[in-house]
């Protein structure tokens, strides 16, 4: 049997491997910039809904993108450089975790404008610890969360969030000035049209750009209709030190925590999932010990993101695309890109711009960016394959269980607050239902049994080659 030897370069020493590559500070700049333009949209898009769920003005709106920014980068570095037993040490970006924007909306209903955030702001720490204690016990978890479930929940979080694009098309609100009326919503289609074309026309970092693109075109064609109103753009600061706790000290509400634990449940299963497929692209194995590193950084980055007015924190899968796609391995590349997302949430007057993008813009773009995220859950669903009649099953009831709160909100007004809690959230509902019948299907019985031996992240026997 021959010797696994480890690789060695003509003078003897260990050769780099790419992921701890150092590169030279203008192609650091230059690439991390480019990963801060794949995630950008992304990072702003949930304080710009929660933001605008709550009612902030437009300076707290800033204030609330600047924060997202700047904790995005906080959590970026900690995953990419590592302190300790905490972050993956690989090209990983982490940022607001887009699974939790239709919890905290449904606990800003459920709590007012005056005390959302700072309800928000508690039952996100509270997860956050959660998750990191869970990290290393998580890992062996996995095997409950397959391919099939992620699917399902990440087409459920696109899915869940495509109603307030549409509303967003129409004017936000019934009470805004021509809400629903041909002007918004044309505005919202071509902004659309904006989007599409310029993913379909611009190459390379600027089709990276294409929705930020399509914001600024629809927001510049929105002036002269009398739908935007850049009056306010000055009063915001040009720099500004995050301030804690700006809206508020944390607030801990059992039925809020219960809800944004769930969630975290399912950016932890998501993180997981990233970090398998991103060691398999940079060529270095995301082991127990690294997955259950990765998690410790997604959790304590959650858990102080809300100190500096912060959301919940995960990885960003289109960043892992970039880097199969650019080739660039190197984890400092990401850590530089999380050093210029610092930088950009100290800059508030940059904020001011984003927020100020009129809503029928933001739903016009908002179709494309949700539908990206139900897109991405789809994609992720032809991966585990769908040939087996449990998966289908296991599929179609999750989905049409996790859109029943969104097809009929008042469904669940009838039973005791704790189910209220659980399944007014398509997101919540969907995930409860795809673990249980996932459990039933491939754990229980002879179905657990075949699966002994079976790698903890694909719980899910092969699907079978010639029909169901």
């Amino acid at each position: 049997m021959a010797l696994r030897t480890t690789p060695t370069t003509d003078d003897g020493s260990t050769p780099t491997h790419p992921v701890d590559e150092v590169l030279s500070p203008p192609k650091l700049f230059g690439t991390g910039l480019q990963h801060v333009a794949a995630m950008y949209a992304g990072v702003v898009a949930p304080p710009l809904i929660v933001g605008a769920g709550v009612g902030l003005t437009p300076g707290e709106l800033a204030l609330l993108i600047s924060a997202s920014l700047f904790t995005a980068g906080l959590a970026t570095l900690l995953q990419t450089l590592g302190v300790w037993r905490i972050g993956a040490r690989l090209p990983f970006v982490n940022g607001v975790s887009f699974a939790g924007v239709a919890p905290m909306l449904a606990i800003a209903k459920e709590h007012g404008p005056d005390d959302a955030l700072p309800v928000i702001f508690g039952a996100v720490i509270v997860a956050g610890v959660l998750c990191f204690l869970a990290a290393p016990y998580f890992c062996r978890l996995v095997r409950f969360f397959p391919p099939v479930v992620q699917g399902t929940v990440i087409t459920l979080i696109g899915v869940s969030l495509l109603p307030v694009a549409v509303n967003w098309a129409r004017g936000g609100a019934p009470s805004a000035p021509g809400y629903g009326s041909v002007r918004a919503i044309g505005l919202a289609g071509f902004t659309l049209g904006a989007v599409v074309l310029g993913n379909r026309l611009l190459r390379g970092f600027w089709q990276q750009l294409s929705l930020l693109i399509g914001l600024a075109v629809g927001t510049l064609a929105a002036f002269p209709l009398g739908l935007a109103d850049f009056s306010q753009v000055g009063d915001a600061q040009v720099f500004a030190l995050p301030s804690p706790f700006h809206f508020g000290g944390p607030r801990f509400d059992a039925a809020a925590i219960v809800s944004m634990c769930i969630v975290m449940v399912v950016s932890m299963t998501e993180s997981t999932a990233d970090m398998l497929a991103l060691g398999r692209i940079v060529d270095r194995e995301a082991d127990e010990p690294t997955l259950a590193a990765g998690l410790r950084a997604d959790g304590l980055a959650t858990a102080v993101s809300p100190v500096f007015n912060g959301f919940a924190c995960s990885a960003f899968a289109q960043n892992i695309g970039l880097v199969a796609l650019t080739k660039v391995r190197s984890r400092f590349v990401v850590a530089a890109g999380g050093g210029i997302l610092v930088l950009l949430g100290l800059f508030p007057v940059l904020g001011s711009l984003v927020s100020l993008v009129p809503q029928p813009v933001l739903g016009g773009a908002g179709i494309v960016l949700f539908g990206t995220v139900a897109a991405s859950g789809i994609r992720t669903l032809a991966e585990a394959g769908m040939e087996s009649t449990s998966h289908t099953v296991l599929v179609s009831v999750s989905l049409g269980v996790g859109i029943v709160p969104i097809a009929a909100p008042t469904f669940y007004d009838g039973f005791p607050e704790a189910v209220r809690t659980l399944m007014h959230s398509g997101i919540s509902a969907g995930c409860l239902a795809a673990v249980l019948l996932n459990l039933l299907f491939h754990h229980v019985g002879s179905a657990g049994r075949s699966l002994q031996g079976v790698p903890p992240w694909q719980s899910s026997p092969p699907p079978p080659t010639g029909g169901s």
